[in-house]
């Protein structure tokens, strides 16, 4: 499958409208759109962040979707956006061990790594990653994300309730290290978020 992000910044105060836009009027413009296979919404309410993840069956749908979407987020994501990046990923892995739940949390792991080791990066998570997280209580979901061309990814991990979330803390960033250590990948940023809509499907 293939993913879009959106990376939203505002003003905390106003970020409940970007929010109840997302998930009606966004909802409903995603779901006509040939492709789609699900979509998510996370919030981080203190200091006013919000990402969105919308999911395709294939390069062509992401793309074709976004021509409409480009057109509406504006006026969705306004009064609240003050800063907005898209950014295009293949989901190079999407493994589910639980459902995804309202006030869960997501904790989303940036890194950026030599193009010519996606491969090895992608088959190190499969086999080393992956099996580890699904240890940790409280999984629902583990992913990543990769711009094979740009060299940069995502690893996302959703927790189906913010304190699983919080004790993984520890656990995960051991999983970091030990990668570091067998890849050469450098991480460009950690966050967490909650988890507003979470509804993936498959192909």
């Amino acid at each position: 499958m293939f993913v879009r992000t959106i990376y939203v910044t505002g003003d905390p105060e106003q970020i409940e409208t970007a929010v109840r836009a997302l998930n009606s009027e966004g909802r409903e413009l995603l779901e006509e759109r040939p492709g789609y296979r699900g979509a998510g919404v996370f919030v981080d309410r203190e200091l006013g962040k919000l990402l969105g993840v919308s999911w395709w069956d294939s390069e062509k749908a992401r793309h074709n979707s976004d021509e409409v979407m480009r057109e509406h987020r504006p006026a969705m994501l306004r009064p609240f956006a003050g800063t907005l990046a898209v950014e295009n990923f293949e989901a190079v892995v999407y493994h589910a061990v639980g459902v995804p739940r309202a006030g869960g949390g997501l904790r989303v792991t940036r890194v950026e790594f030599d193009p010519a080791d996606a491969r090895i990066f992608a088959d190190t998570f499969r086999s080393a990653v992956l099996p580890r997280l699904e240890e940790m209580h409280g999984l629902a979901t583990a992913g990543l994300f990769l711009d094979r061309e740009r060299g940069t990814g995502q690893v996302g991990a959703l927790f189906t309730d913010r304190a699983s979330m919080a004790a993984s803390r520890a656990a995960q960033a051991a999983v970091r290290h030990d990668t570091a250590a067998k890849v050469r990948v450098d991480v460009v940023g950690l966050e967490e978020f909650e988890v507003v809509h979470a509804d993936v499907r498959p192909g």
